[in-house]
Formats: C-alpha cells, structure tokens, sequence
C-alpha cells in the first residue's frame, strides 16, 4: 500500500482512501453494465454476433479505449470543481465530497437501469459534481454558486446537449444516403431472427461496435479516471498533488518556460503584467532549488498545485484580455509554456488507469439486455434494421471519438439513442412516443436529480464526518 500511494498512510486515512477509491471503481462499474448496450445492441440485435461474446468483446474494446484514450476528458471532469478549494480542504471534508457525488451519481445510474432507460452516465456525473459544488457554497464562510468552475460547466452542458442533435441528424442523413448508394434490400428489412446477416454487413456491424466500444472506453472511462483523482488529491495531495515521475530534465523545461513567460509579461499592459509576474514568481519560487518534485517538502507540494493552475488561469485572462499585445508566434509560445507546466499537475498514475479499465471492462460485461430492448425494439414502431443499426453506431462512434480527441465528455447513451431514432425517422416507420417519453424525461430529469442527490449527501456527510 506505501508503494502504492506514495506514503505510509495513517490507518484512519487509509480506510477513508480505500472505501473512496472502491466507490469511484464501483460508479464506473456501473457505468459499463449501464451503458453496455450502446455498443453492443446492434451486433445483438441482428445476430451478427452472439451476446456474450458481444458483450466479452465490448469488454475488451472499453478496457483498450480507457487505456490508450489519453486524460483530457479526465481534466475535463477534475476542473468542473476547482482543484484549489478540493485538495485545501480536510481529509474528512475532502471525503464527504468524494462519496456524495459517486453515490448520488451510483444512485440514479442505477435506477434508470432498472427501468431500462438509456439514461446519460456523463449528465449523472456531471450533474452530482455540480450538486456538490452548489452544496459546498451553502456552508458558513461560502457565497452560494462558488463552489462550481461555470464556465467549465458551461462548455460541458453544451457538449452534452448538442450531441444527440448532431447523432440524431447524421444518423438520418446516412441512412438516406445509404438507401440512395446500397440497393441491398436486405439492409433495410427486420433482422432474421434465426441466422446472421450477410457477412459484409455482419463486418460493418462488428466494425462499428468495436468503435463504438473503444470510444465509449475513451470518454466515459476518462471520467472515472478523473474522480479517482479527484480522491487522490482531495485525500493524499502530497503525492498525488503534483506528477511526482517528473524528471530533472523535465524540471529545467518548466524552469524555462517560466522565464519565457516572465520575459513576455514585460509587453502587457502593468495591471496584467503584475498578475503574470505575480504568478509566475510564486511557481518560481516553490521550483528553484529543486532538481526533481520529490525534493520539495510534503506540505508544499499541494499549493504548488493550486499556484500552477492560478497561473494557467493567468495566462488564459492575458490572452482573452490582450489579444493584440503579442504576435501570434508570442500568444502560441505562451500557451505552450503554460501548457507544459499543467502537465505537472495534468496527469494520471498508470494503476489509476488499468483500474478504472478493468472497472469499465468487467462492467460491461454485465447487465446488458434491459437496454438493449429498449434500443433495438422500443424507440421505433418497426424493429432495427441492418442499416439503421450500422448508421446509428458509425454516428456514435464517430462523434463520440472527436469529442474524447477534444477533451470534451458527451453521453455515449443519448448519441447512440438520438441516432437510432434519428434513424427510424428516416425510413419512415415513427417512433414509439412511450418510449421517447421516458427517455426524454431521463434526459431532462437527470441534471435535477443528481445535483438535488449529490449535493444532499454532501450535505449529510459534511454534517456526520466533519
């Protein structure tokens, strides 16, 4: 456990740890089963390959995606709250956060598929760290809404509900498309429920829930990576605070960035040259000395962390603030040392990353078939052709790898679902209007109840532990 963590933990602390820890790998448990049928409800469907080796398959494709799918979408989740006010609190405070917004999350992702609704995991979490937030503003000493980065939130929220539209029309615009291209009847007729499709369509399908699969793994699977940081820094900020793998040669990179970044706040106006030379001394200061960041005291390690993010922040105000006070070259190198610097605190240990992989993989492998009804045979009044299947999950996979590439985490459920029905619009067969319902409603209902879920559980907590 010492290795593991970095330190010798306190048995208190380490209790708290683990049970946080287990709880994050249990949410994107959850997540799998939750939102297996995303990828795999075509290949299913049609026959085109049998459910367990499907949903086996699906596994490994969600385990690959998280692995090899980068952090950005990570960082994406760890700055909806600010790292700064998380890793300054107690462990105990720190905690009841942690557990708040995975339960409140665990909660409501289970009970929509227990009713077998397409529900969205991205809005369920997104919704809970919001919830928490907003509860946190609410104790002594806090102005309510300032526990919540908006504007993160904000580029999140449209992220979110600009990609069913986007599945909803391209899925129906290739099924037109493909009915104009590919004059093979048998893609548009009911899946013969005794025999799989022709190969070349049978090739597709697969082809696609693969994809489907590996980018679900790349941005659904980030988000577990992000909470688990969260934990870590919110818990053990002196060796999770900071990227303690950074070598010496890495060290001499960030020193001189910050000396370049230094040089260019000579050319701005003195209000905000003052503040990037503010911020910039204050990183400088806790740097120099220091030819790794395990030579830096334990205690330091956690303001060092909220020093380069108020730095980067910086740096994004003087470029929004100035635009014409420095060349392109100057704004580009800018945003490159900041950038670099980031990386100190931008990362993720790589049992972190085979965890919530293994957390994802083995998740999908379980609790598929209630959503897959639903996807297959309950959003249109005709049953899922070939065609339609293929179209929805190329949509899918397509917007949902751009968004992972982009850093930006989008509902793998409400793509593929907004797709499907995309696409039963288009041929003509309608859809189910029940069914919409209760998946509109989900929808709509899932920001609400997971920031009412979330942020009333932080609210006990903070009561019962702090």
């Amino acid at each position: 456990m010492d290795a593991l963590f970095g330190e010798a933990l306190p048995p208190t602390t380490l209790v708290l740890l683990l049970v946080s820890l287990a709880v994050a790998f249990g949410f994107e448990f959850v997540n799998g089963f939750h939102d297996t049928a995303n990828a795999v409800a075509t290949v299913i469907y049609t026959k085109s390959l049998r459910p367990w080796t499907a949903v086996v398959w699906s596994g490994i494709c969600n385990f690959c995606g998280v692995f090899f799918g980068g952090i950005a979408v990570a960082m994406g989740i760890v700055y909806l709250l600010p790292v700064e006010l998380l890793i300054s609190k107690s462990t105990s405070a720190g905690l009841a956060m942690a557990l708040a917004l995975l339960l409140g999350a665990i909660i409501w992702n289970l009970g929509t598929w227990y009713f077998g609704l397409p529900a969205s995991s991205s809005h369920t979490l997104i919704g809970a760290i919001v919830g928490v937030g907003l509860a946190n503003s609410l104790l002594p000493g806090h102005r309510f809404g300032d526990g919540v980065n908006w504007g993160k939130v904000s580029e999140t929220g449209l992220s979110l509900l600009i990609s069913p539209l986007i599945g909803f029309s391209l899925a129906a615009l290739l099924v037109l498309l493909s009915r104009w291209l590919i004059p093979d009847k048998r893609l548009y007729e009911k899946p013969d429920e005794h025999n799989p499709p022709p190969l070349w369509i049978r090739a597709i399908l697969i082809l696609t829930c693969t994809g489907v699969s590996f980018a679900h793994g790349s941005n659904d699977g980030q988000k577990g990576i992000g909470l688990v940081m969260l934990i870590l820094t919110g818990i053990v900020p002196a060796s999770f605070a900071l990227d303690m793998s950074f070598n010496a040669q890495q060290m001499e990179s960030a020193r001189q960035a910050l000396v370049r970044m230094d040089g260019v706040a000579s050319r701005l106006a003195p209000s905000e040259a003052e503040a990037l030379q503010s911020a910039v001394a204050r990183v400088r200061g806790a740097l120099d000395g220091h030819t790794t960041l395990g030579e830096i005291p334990r205690e330091q390690r956690k303001d060092l962390r909220s020093d380069i993010i108020k730095l980067d922040a910086t740096v994004k105000k003087v470029l929004k603030a100035e635009p014409a006070a420095l060349s392109a070259a100057e704004a580009g190198t800018l945003k490159q040392d900041a950038a670099l610097l980031k990386s100190l605190t931008d990362y993720a240990p790589l049992w972190v990353k085979i965890a919530i992989a293994l957390s994802l993989g083995i998740g999908t492998m379980v609790g598929w078939k209630r959503i897959v009804i639903t996807i297959g045979e309950k959003i249109g009044k005709e049953h899922l052709t070939y065609a339609q299947g293929a179209s929805a999950e190329l949509v899918a996979m397509s917007s949902i790898g751009m968004a992972s590439y982009l850093g930006l985490p989008v509902s793998t459920t409400h793509v593929l679902s907004s797709g499907v029905a995309g696409t039963m619009v288009a041929k003509g067969s309608g859809l189910q209007a029940a069914t919409v319902i209760k998946i509109a409603s989900a929808w709509v209902l899932t920001l609400p109840a997971a920031i009412g879920l979330a942020g009333g559980l932080f609210l006990l907590f903070h009561w019962l532990f702090v």
